[in-house]
């Protein structure tokens, strides 16, 4: 899973062209529209053509070549599992990685069943040069003796009857091979629906996650108005309670200074009274001193009085 991830990172680094097989870079784009992922429009021609489906032959007589079906077959498969895995690397959960890794060992099962039937598609072809070069060798000798020239054909044909059973046992084989790529096709279609169907699933559950969030922030919001209206309704009963104490304050104030100067006007007037009872006091003290014999008792009787 982790060489399949990396081989995906390598390819979306380097910007190579999506048709399996070409090592051509992309060229730079212009920043419109969407981004290029073929170096040419003949890569591009090719890479759909490669992922149509073979038109299975009607004639049947076995001449189209087994082995060029089923290069055509490892091709869209390889193409297949390489659109699987640029639709999965999108989404990027551990699934769909363990799908993407599934679906590379399938399309390297496959290559390996190619290998081995090119393998044995090459024995096929040296067995048969081997053979023809035999029978050169038989029509060679034909003048030279007929027994060894009928021998000779008679060995050639049982070494024909043995290819002709090689091939048939070939054909079988590759048809083999064929519906095994075939399933494995259907099986990364199947694997790429899937796939699709998650990131559908996934998309829907974002915009609900989308959707509940922005329910949450609305009313987070009006909760924060409604704290910023209580808090400025708060402020507002504090500010009016505030003035409501300063005029109290400053009536009480007033209160205190209407009486502290009443209670010293009433301590100036008990003052003058008292000052103008010790003037009569005075006054009614020298007028005693006065008719008095004693010169010097007035002088200490006022004395006394100041």
């Amino acid at each position: 899973m982790t060489s399949t991830q990396d081989t995906a990172d390598t390819a979306a680094g380097t910007q190579e062209c999506k048709r399996p097989g070409c090592q051509n870079t992309l060229p730079p784009g212009t920043g419109r529209g969407r981004s290029r992922v073929f170096c040419s429009d003949e890569c591009a021609r090719r890479y759909h053509n490669d992922a149509r489906l073979p038109v299975p032959a009607s004639g049947g007589n076995g001449e189209q070549d087994p082995l060029a079906a089923l290069e055509h077959a490892l091709r869209q498969a390889a193409v297949l599992a390489r659109t699987a895995r640029d639709q999965a690397a999108a989404l990027d959960p551990a699934r769909v990685r363990a799908d993407i890794a599934d679906a590379e060992a399938a399309r390297r099962r496959a290559e390996a069943a190619a290998v081995t039937a090119q393998a044995r598609q090459a024995e096929a072809e040296a067995e048969a040069q081997a053979l023809a070069e035999a029978l050169q060798a038989a029509r060679d000798d034909q003048a030279a003796a007929e027994e060894n020239a009928r021998r000779s054909a008679e060995a050639a044909r049982g070494l024909s009857a043995e290819l002709d059973q090689l091939r048939r046992d070939t054909a079988a084989q590759t048809a083999a091979a064929r519906d095994e790529a075939r399933q494995q096709a259907a099986a990364a279609r199947d694997d790429a629906a899937r796939c699709q169907r998650e990131r559908d699933d996934a998309l829907t559950a974002a915009r609900d996650a989308r959707t509940t969030a922005d329910a949450e922030t609305a009313r987070a919001r009006q909760a924060e108005a409604d704290a910023r209206d209580e808090t400025r309704r708060v402020r507002d009963d504090a500010a009016r309670e505030r003035d409501a104490l300063r005029e109290s304050h400053s009536a009480q104030l007033e209160a205190q200074k209407a009486l502290t100067d009443a209670e010293r006007a009433r301590a100036e007037r008990a003052e003058a009274q008292l000052e103008t009872e010790r003037a009569d006091r005075r006054q009614l003290t020298s007028h005693l001193t006065g008719n008095s014999h004693e010169p010097a008792a007035p002088t200490r009787s006022g004395a006394r009085s100041k």
